[in-house]
């Protein structure tokens, strides 16, 4: 743990307190927490394409499955 002193507005200081206390735990909630400070303070845009990057990386890719189905006729519906 460290110390720091910081110069912010009066009326946030409750704000920073309580980010501090938050920020000093080892959860995933502080985890989430710093993830989202540094992403909104970075500037950096969200990353599209998650999906399809976690679809990549998956086992089956390459594995040439046999994905087709018999085509059938279907049923007779009375309305």
């Amino acid at each position: 743990m460290a110390r720091f002193e910081v110069l912010g507005l009066g009326a946030d200081r409750e704000l920073i307190r309580s980010l501090a206390k938050r920020l000093a735990g080892d959860g995933p909630d502080s985890a989430r927490i710093r993830a989202t400070v540094h992403s909104t303070i970075s500037g950096e845009q969200s990353k599209t394409g998650g999906i399809l990057d976690a679809l990549r990386r998956s086992p089956l890719v390459g594995a040439d499955l046999d994905l087709r189905r018999p085509l059938t006729a279907g049923r007779r519906v009375d309305l």
